[in-house]
């Protein structure tokens, strides 16, 4: 069924039941902003406003922003782009555009003016809904899209060369949009990361969408009376389909816009939050702050707190052996996919294999694996090679992008660009990005189990293994450590560490300084080769 069926689902089942529940620890009294859309912002502690919104209203607001577009000219196949931070008002806006039928195109927050304009024009975006945190970058590129693109301000003090979306959706129809919508109807273009250049538009539609909401559900064995913690973007296919479990069972949800360790907690507490899903960088945080003894999970209700589960990126399996000494009840899994594959869930562990532990796990619902040679023949067993997956969220392509679409779907199936290998119980586990592996004196050395090992450092904090030139090696493994918080860490420290490794693993180089990440969790290995190679060139310039 199309992704819109199932919110008109819930609004007539249950209407007057909280659907979303938006919290920022940062808004404080003095700072408070009333939305002419929404009334209901409201203190709940000295610290945060949180607002919600039952399912009744929530369908009614997308029907209003449907027929505003639909007013508009806006018809079935268009473009409608979304470039809000998480707030009360994402969603229904998305629903709204779908609702039309026309495609949503959800934008990073994090792009410059000028990657704004070209994923624009990209995806031939007509309508733009934008937030008061991008005035300023689109101010930068307004002038030149004014007559192209109709831009709606979803905030207050309107800018003067966008339209004024509180206003005008205010006073648009509640009712049911006429318009109908099938399976194979074009439905969304997500963007890839962009780490090596410019994004691509990756074009799904609704049935890849429903299916993501049905196999979420599946997997986390989501109810009803379950409470999902959602704190990564909603531009992302990660979050937006973690919460599709919550759309499919017409569970409660929380938009959580911080992600301290004291926020979360405080969260999960408040709102009675059973599933939460964290980034990398967020478990490890709260970990530290529990280590440190700067939060007791003695001072929060977390015993309805039932599943922690992670993806986006590959996990150590120390952060989990942490994690339970904290949290010995929870369930855990781990969940992989890429824009590509609908988000998460093409490939997870599963909540009852924790004994899998650094696995990304098994074909998800729906879906199959293998991992195939450069010929694209299947490897044996053990082996690795490249992942490849089949099932009903693979996407339609990479839009205006046929060469690309040809590189990385063949015969239905999509070649993933990251190295796997299965072992004997035929459970995934992921070795690294294809393009990441960095080849030394010969050897084939993959970042991601030298990350794994590492992390299991007491004073590591994070960690990021590269390549780096190298005159008689070709390129060396330098790692890039963030040392924890208060303590201190020397090159002969990390290098006895690594004598758990064998010798050809073990990195020729040791940079202690920040590791970056993007909005999802991902180390940023492009900022780090443009930063750290450079100066290892003239390092082996000055040796010769």
């Amino acid at each position: 069924m199309p992704i819109t069926d199932l919110l008109e689902r819930n609004a007539k089942l249950y209407e007057n039941e909280v659907a979303l529940v938006e919290i920022n620890p940062e808004v404080r009294e003095e700072q408070r902003v009333t939305w002419r859309e929404y009334e209901l912002i409201q203190p709940t502690s000295d610290s945060y406003y949180r607002r919600e919104i039952t399912w009744g209203v929530f369908d009614e607001k997308a029907n209003r922003v449907a027929h505003l577009l639909l007013n508009r000219g806006v018809r079935k196949g268009q473009k409608v782009g979304v470039l809000l931070m998480n707030c009360l008002e994402w969603l229904p806006i998305y629903f709204g555009i779908l609702k039309t039928g026309a495609v949503a195109v959800p934008l990073n927050f994090r792009y410059t003016a000028e990657e704004i304009e070209y994923c624009l024009k990209l995806a031939d975006v007509d309508v733009l809904f934008f937030g008061p945190e991008f005035i300023g970058r689109m101010e930068q590129i307004a002038p030149r899209m004014k007559k192209e693109r109709l831009l709606f301000y979803v905030g207050d003090s309107c800018p003067s060369f966008a339209e004024d979306y509180p206003f005008y959706v205010s006073n648009c129809s509640s009712a049911q949009p006429k318009i109908l919508i099938e399976d194979e109807d074009e439905a969304a273009i997500y963007y890839s990361s962009g780490t090596t250049g410019f994004p691509k538009a990756i074009l799904h539609n609704h049935q890849a969408l429903s299916q993501s909401a049905r196999m979420e559900a599946a997997h986390h064995e989501t109810t009803h009376d379950d409470v999902f913690c959602c704190i990564p973007p909603l531009y992302h296919t990660g979050a937006k389909m973690h919460w599709f479990g919550s759309l499919y069972t017409g569970s409660r949800a929380v938009l959580l816009k911080s992600n301290t360790p004291e926020a979360i907690l405080e969260a999960v507490s408040s709102e009675g939050c059973s599933i939460v899903w964290l980034l990398v960088p967020w478990a490890q945080d709260l970990l530290a702050a529990l280590d440190r003894g700067d939060l007791s999970i003695d001072d929060y209700t977390l015993s309805q707190w039932r599943l922690m589960h992670i993806g986006a990126q590959p996990v150590p399996p120390s952060l989990i052996r942490h994690w339970l000494l904290y949290f010995p009840h929870h369930k855990y899994d781990t969940n992989y996919g890429l824009s590509e594959s609908t988000g998460p869930g093409c490939v997870h562990l599963g909540m009852d294999h924790i004994d899998k532990v650094g696995a990304i796990g098994v074909p998800g619902l729906g879906w199959k694996a293998k991992i195939v040679d450069e010929q694209g023949v299947t490897v044996p067993q053990g082996e690795v090679g490249e992942l490849c997956v089949k099932g009903p969220g693979v996407m339609l392509c990479y839009y205006h992008d046929e060469e690309a679409t040809n590189e990385v779907l063949k015969e239905g199936w999509l070649h993933t660009g990251d190295m796997a290998r299965q072992d004997d119980d035929g459970f995934i586990f992921l070795v690294d990005r294809k393009k990441d592996v960095i080849i030394s004196g010969g050897e084939n050395l993959y970042p991601v189990q030298i990350e794994a090992f590492l992390a299991a450092c007491e004073k590591v904090h994070d960690v990021a293994v590269i390549g780096l030139p190298d005159r008689r090696l070709g390129e060396i493994a330098a790692a890039i450590i963030q040392v924890k918080e208060g303590m201190t860490c020397t090159e002969e420290e990390i290098e006895d560490f690594c004598l758990g490794l064998p010798r050809y693993k073990r990195p020729k180089k040791i940079i202690f300084a920040d590791v970056p990440r993007n909005a999802t969790g991902k180390i940023e290995k492009p900022r780090l080769r443009e930063i750290y190679h450079g100066a290892r060139l003239v390092e082996e310039q000055n040796r010769s």
